[in-house]
């Protein structure tokens, strides 16, 4: 069982002169549900080698069991330390893709052509595509068979414009996911603010937030199972 988790490379919060990156979270937690599972988990991200880390996930508030595993992992840190670069990877030789959130997504998954063309392969062979919290929006610009938006017709869930405008980042960031979700057509729908909240339509699999996150990477392992 071979499981690509695509992590972002961008750093910069808009122009806030602030620091973003991937969501500790939900990184941490879907790593964990794959490893304990015996998959073999292959690591990569638009640049290759360290993504970022949100600063704010490592906050002693949003600490949990698998970011406290993650930290004593040293072998986990030394993978992410090396993420090998998205253009190099080939869809075939995954089973599945997860793509972890925090706001860098927003600025480069949406228009990767590397992270397209991955998510449309995998999903064009019926292997799961899992996507939780900012990162649904990589799937905004991915297309079906027919050409038409991979979305459409689709239940997806991804970070809401609710919860987006509790983080006061709502006209910092580049596109709401809710909004550019039903732009392409998706059936947008969410669960209360940061409780955990999962779709699941087809091989399609989105989680809501950070808490969402496990539960998705859950859906995508019954799938391989």
């Amino acid at each position: 069982m071979n499981v690509l988790m695509v992590l972002t490379s961008h750093d910069e919060l808009g122009n806030t002169g602030e620091k973003t990156g991937f969501w500790l979270e939900e990184f941490a937690a879907p790593y964990y549900v794959f490893k304990d599972a015996g998959a073999t988990i292959t690591l990569a991200s638009p640049a290759g080698g360290q993504p970022p880390l949100d600063p704010k996930s490592d906050l002693p508030d949003f600490q949990t069991a698998a970011t406290d595993r993650f930290k004593a992992d040293a072998a986990a840190n030394e993978a992410l330390a090396n993420t090998v670069k998205l253009d190099s990877v080939s869809a075939d030789a995954f089973d599945a893709v997860f793509y972890p959130g925090g706001h860098g997504p927003l600025w480069d998954l949406v228009d990767n052509t590397a992270s397209i063309s991955l998510i449309e392969q995998l999903y064009s062979a019926g292997k799961p595509v899992g996507v939780v919290c900012h990162a649904s929006a990589a799937l905004v610009n991915a297309k079906a068979a027919d050409g038409s938006a991979l979305v459409n017709g689709k239940k997806v869930t991804g970070f809401s414009n609710t919860e987006e405008d509790a983080v006061q980042l709502t006209d910092v960031v580049p596109l709401l996911v809710e909004d550019a979700l039903q732009e392409k057509g998706a059936i947008y729908e969410k669960g209360a603010d940061w409780g955990s909240f999962i779709l699941e339509d087809g091989n399609l699999i989105s989680g809501q937030n950070p808490a969402s996150s496990e539960a998705a990477a859950k859906a995508i392992l019954a799938r391989l199972s």
